[in-house]
């Protein structure tokens, strides 16, 4: 089965969607026009349920099939919100939102799982439940966690759920997958260096929190040379390293890190934990100052469950003829949290050769929306065939 032909047909008015989210980003929970928008929408397609409001701003929709014999309930999720980046584009429809984008594609994926639910209300070629879920603040925001501390899964009773990324550099259209550990758990860390500040010129008065610091960069670097096994995944990066003070002749009081941990495993990542405050506290004592480290544990590691990957692959060869390994990707997904809760799979489609997410002249590829969707609509007529 190649891309559906309803989608072809539906294309400009699914691209007429994305562009106008494209065009007014909201970040975070802050999603109010663009949740508004959606569930208008659900409500115009017919859905026999729209529910506003949970998880703050998130959207549910709930689509009964023809025949609901069979009991099952698959949930279907993409993410509505934008990042706090000035968009470069030059688009006519760029944002109207000064330093706020859609530099990860969001607005695409809102805009595909849109041209799902219309297709399948208009269908209802299945048999059982599909509940599309709309999630504000995956950009850190943790907004997949929050809909699922309110009772997400319970409340419409979903068996199994399903995501999608848009991956710039994939051939448009194409798909990739991996069963097990995909996107890595993203923790952050901010260390604080106190020494004795004092002149330049006298450094045996003082304890030098610059040396400090700058040692422990450098030291931290050993967690993934030395610590981890080398066939597992790390990634350690300083990013930040501001000083109490910013004149040439002072030595400062003070110094400030931070930077993320990505990791693969929870063995890994608890190492990775306990190294981080081990170095950072011995370096302090060796110089004779003091550390303060905060390390705050982000998402967890997303992990696609083998059966629901196999399928999703399955259904990906029928709408594009082919499916691809994914890599393993450090970037984080709060995704991660639904396949916590529910057995799933989170699958990549192909932006192309488009500038990458997160960048200031990044674009969603609307080339991309008729296989996304018949992705989305294939797993619900495929996973509960009707009758």
């Amino acid at each position: 089965m190649p891309v559906k032909n309803r989608f072809a047909e539906l294309q400009d008015e699914i691209t007429a969607w994305r562009r106008d989210l494209h065009e007014n980003p909201e970040l975070l929970f802050d999603t109010h026009r663009t949740a508004a928008t959606v569930a208008d929408k659900l409500r115009a397609f017919g859905c026999d349920e729209v529910v506003t409001g949970i998880g703050r701003t998130g959207v549910v929709g709930v689509i009964r099939g023809k025949a609901t014999g069979s009991g099952k309930v698959i949930g279907l999720r993409a993410d509505m919100d934008a990042l706090p980046i000035h968009e470069q584009t030059g688009l006519d429809y760029a944002s109207k939102t000064p330093g706020a984008m859609h530099a990860c594609g969001h607005d695409g994926h809102t805009a595909m799982l849109l041209g799902a639910a219309k297709y399948l209300s208009e269908t209802r070629n299945f048999d059982g439940t599909v509940v599309v879920i709309f999630q504000p603040a995956e950009e850190g925001g943790g907004g997949g966690k929050v809909m699922c501390d309110e009772g997400l899964m319970e409340r419409w009773g979903i068996q199994e759920v399903y995501g999608m990324h848009n991956w710039p550099g994939q051939p448009v259209g194409a798909f990739a997958i991996r069963p097990g550990a995909f996107f890595a758990a993203t923790d952050e860390l901010q260390v604080t260096f106190e020494g004795k500040g004092g002149h330049a010129a006298k450094p045996q008065e003082t304890v030098d929190s610059t040396v400090m610091a700058a040692q422990a960069v450098l030291a931290l670097q050993t967690i993934a040379s030395r610590n981890a096994d080398p066939v597992d995944q790390i990634v350690v990066s300083i990013t930040s390293f501001q000083t109490s003070s910013n004149a040439f002749n002072v030595i400062p009081q003070r110094v400030d890190l931070r930077g993320t941990v990505r990791t693969m495993s929870p063995g890994m990542r608890d190492m990775a934990e306990t190294r981080v405050k081990a170095i950072c506290h011995g370096i302090a004592a060796t110089f004779g100052g003091t550390a303060e480290v905060t390390y705050h544990r982000g998402y967890p590691c997303m992990v696609n469950h083998e059966e629901q990957t196999a399928f999703a692959a399955d259904v990906a060869r029928k709408v594009s003829g082919n499916c691809d390994t994914a890599p393993l990707v450090m970037g984080g997904e709060d995704f991660a949290y639904m396949l916590e809760e529910r057995p799933g799979a989170y699958i990549l489609v192909g932006n192309g050769d488009t500038a990458s997410v997160h960048h200031p002249k990044y674009n969603f590829n609307d080339e991309a929306i008729p296989a996304g969707c018949s992705w989305w609509a294939e797993i619900v007529e495929s996973r509960m065939p009707a009758a």
